[in-house]
């Protein structure tokens, strides 16, 4: 076989490999069921607040996923806190991680219907092989004990090793209005919190810098 025959077949296989790796993040992507996709590199850094600019390219490496470690972006609503989980959970997808995005409010209407099915215990064994978890809109509603018994339930079948993103537009001394519960949110802070990435996203409205800055165009 002659040298350019090899290189044609190495060529060929390259590509192959490019594809099934493209389908793979492709399919990832799809798994996570992102409500719409942003990714980093949509992300103007400088329209976020202080902590968001300090932290993101930081946390762009996805070290933290590698340490076990949570994010939490809290702060103002339209700072970039969405954008930002989004944007690291592609990345995750992209280097091989299994994601998957949520809702707070939609993920306990969840696990309430799957304890009335009596499935809960499937979910359970699931919601702790994803690599990393995104939990969208803390605190947007508040909701009742069952539903706050059992995000804590689940939330601490990851805190031994496994990554949480969480965005939320209260700050940690405002949890109680949702858990309504002090001694249960004291200890979902406290197990949330630990070693994790706290990021204060309270600024202006990273939306309305990018729909003025659209304006100028």
């Amino acid at each position: 076989m002659t040298g350019e025959m090899h290189t044609l077949l190495y060529e060929l296989f390259m590509v192959e490999v490019e594809e099934r790796e493209r389908r793979s993040e492709h399919r990832s992507i799809k798994t996570a069921q992102f409500p719409y996709q942003k990714t980093l590199e949509d992300l103007t850094v400088a329209y976020l607040p202080p902590d968001g600019q300090k932290h993101i390219r930081e946390l762009s490496t996805l070290s933290f996923i590698k340490e076990g470690r949570n994010v939490i972006f809290s702060g103002s609503p339209g700072t970039g806190k969405t954008h930002c989980a989004i944007g690291l959970g592609i990345e995750a997808c992209m280097a091989g991680y299994k994601v998957w995005f949520t809702s707070v409010p939609s993920l306990i209407n969840q696990l309430k219907e799957f304890r009335s099915e009596r499935t809960l215990r499937s979910f359970e064994l699931k919601f702790q092989k994803y690599d990393l978890v995104i939990l969208d809109e803390l605190g947007y509603i508040s909701f009742d004990k069952e539903g706050a018994e059992l995000l804590f339930s689940h939330l601490s079948l990851r805190s031994n090793g496994l990554s949480t993103i969480i965005t939320t537009n209260l700050s940690f001394d405002r949890w109680n209005e949702v858990f309504h519960d002090p001694v249960l949110t004291a200890a979902l802070t406290d197990r949330l919190t630990h070693r994790a990435y706290l990021l204060n996203m309270v600024g202006d409205s990273y939306r309305l810098k990018e729909t003025l800055e659209l304006t100028k165009m």
